[in-house]
C-alpha cells in the first residue's frame, strides 16, 4: 500500500529537496547562525536552571490538559507576566507556537467568516486557514492594497486579515500600520504571528505589534512563540479578554492538547525577566543582522535586507544550497538551508540568525567562510 512513497521519495531526491535529521551533540563546537536562540538565552544558566528547579518542583510534565490538570500556577504566571510586558489585556500559553497560531486562527474565524492572508504567512498559519472552513483569499506578498481590495468586496460580515509580522524567509517587516487601517476601514480583525519580531523589534524587545502600537488595539490579537527569543519552548496568544476567553472555550488545539510542561513555563519567565533586565538584547541582535547584511553584500552576494534578525543569501539551487551549507558546516559555521517547499517563492536560500551574543570576531568568521564555501553562481 505504501509503494507509492518511494517513488515521492525519489522525486525529491532528484529535484534536491532531501531532508535529513542532523543530532548535535551537547558540546557543538561551531558557531550557531541556524537556530532561532535571537537572544542566545537557549543555554543562560539564568533559564536553564529555571527549567531544572522547576521540573523538580512541579515535575517534568505537566500531566494533563490546561483545562483539566496542565494548568499551574507558573502558567498563570507567564501568562500575566507576558500581558504586562507587552502591555496587552490577556495572554494564554500554549504547547507550540505552532498549535498557538492554529487555535488563534480556527477560534476567530469559521465557516460563514472570511480571511484574508499574506500570501508568505508561516504553514502554521496556513493550517490555520485550511482547518477554519472560512473563505479564504491570499494576497500577493507585502500588498496591503490588495488585502484591502480584499476586504472591500467580501461577502461575509465577518472577515480576518492574518499575517506575519517579521517573515521568516528574507526577515522583511509586513506593513502593519497599513493592515491594520484596512482592517478598521473594513471591519475586520487582525491576527498578527510577531514570532520573529518578539525580543528583537520594539523597545526593550517588545515586538513589532508594539513597535506599530497596535499591541493594544482592542480589534488586533498578536501570537508568538516562546522558542525562539526567550530560548524556551510553547507558545502565546496576547490580545483582548474576550478573545482569549473564546480561545479558552472554543479552540480545539488548547483544549484537547497536553499543557506546556512546568520547566519551559519557568524557562520562559526567566528569559523574560532577563530581557527586561537587559532590553539592549534587542537592539545587538538587529545591530548584527545589518553588520551581516552590509559585509555579505559587499562580498558580491545577493542579501536580504533585515528588519529585525534574519539575513538570508540567495543559492543558485537547491542542490548548491546544500553543498554551500554543508561546506560551511565543515568549516565551522551552521547556518540554515531553506528550500522549497519552505520558500514559498521558490528560491534556495541560506537563512542567517544575527543573534545578540556574537561577537565582531564572530560575524567576520561568518562572511569569510560563507565566501569560501560559496558555489558558482552564488551572487
Amino acid at each position: 500500500m505504501f509503494d507509492w512513497l518511494d517513488e515521492k521519495a525519489e522525486q525529491r531526491r532528484a529535484a534536491g529537496l532531501v531532508r535529513r535529521l542532523r543530532p548535535r551533540p551537547a558540546d557543538a563546537a561551531q558557531l550557531d547562525l541556524a537556530s532561532n536562540d535571537y537572544l542566545g538565552l537557549a543555554r543562560d544558566k539564568r533559564v536553564a536552571g529555571a527549567t531544572a528547579a522547576a521540573a523538580l518542583r512541579w515535575g517534568a510534565g505537566s500531566t494533563g490538559s490546561r483545562l483539566v490538570t496542565g494548568t499551574t500556577e507558573l502558567h498563570g504566571d507567564l501568562e500575566r507576566e507576558l500581558a504586562a510586558f507587552c502591555g496587552t489585556e490577556a495572554a494564554l500559553v500554549f504547547s507550540s507556537g505552532f498549535l498557538a497560531n492554529l487555535a488563534a486562527v480556527t477560534a476567530l474565524s469559521g465557516q460563514g467568516s472570511a480571511i484574508v492572508t499574506d500570501k508568505y504567512i508561516h504553514a502554521s498559519l496556513i493550517d490555520g486557514c485550511r482547518l477554519s472552513r472560512a473563505d479564504v483569499a491570499a494576497m500577493p506578498h507585502g500588498d496591503h492594497a490588495a488585502i484591502a481590495h480584499a476586504l472591500a468586496t467580501r461577502r461575509t460580515e465577518r472577515a480576518l486579515v492574518v499575517s506575519d509580522t517579521v517573515f521568516s524567509v528574507d526577515g522583511d517587516l509586513a506593513p502593519l500600520p497599513e493592515l491594520a487601517t484596512a482592517c478598521r476601514q473594513h471591519g475586520a480583525g487582525l491576527l498578527l504571528d510577531d514570532a520573529h519580531g518578539f525580543g528583537v523589534l520594539g523597545a526593550g524587545g517588545r515586538g513589532a505589534v508594539a513597535e506599530a502600537k497596535l499591541i493594544a488595539d482592542p480589534d488586533v490579537v498578536t501570537t508568538f512563540t516562546l522558542s525562539k527569543s526567550l530560548g524556551a519552548q510553547g507558545g502565546a496568544v496576547l490580545g483582548p479578554r474576550r478573545v482569549i476567553r473564546q480561545l479558552i472555550e472554543t479552540a480545539r488545539s488548547f483544549i484537547f492538547d497536553t499543557g506546556l510542561a512546568p520547566g519551559s513555563v519557568a524557562a520562559a519567565l526567566a528569559a523574560l525577566q532577563v530581557l527586561r533586565d537587559e532590553p539592549d538584547l534587542a537592539a545587538r541582535a538587529v545591530d548584527n543582522a545589518a553588520t551581516l547584511c552590509t559585509a555579505l553584500s559587499t562580498a558580491g552576494f545577493t542579501v536580504s535586507t533585515p528588519a529585525a534578525a534574519v539575513v538570508s543569501v540567495r543559492a543558485p539551487s537547491p542542490e548548491a544550497a546544500v553543498a554551500w551549507a554543508d561546506g560551511c558546516r565543515a568549516a565551522g559555521v551552521v547556518v540554515g538551508c531553506f528550500r522549497p517547499p519552505s520558500v514559498p517563492d521558490g528560491v534556495s536560500r541560506l537563512r542567517l540568525t544575527a543573534r545578540a551574543d556574537l561577537t565582531e570576531a564572530d560575524l567576520a568568521k561568518v562572511v569569510e567562510v560563507i565566501t569560501e564555501q560559496a558555489p558558482p553562481g552564488a551572487s
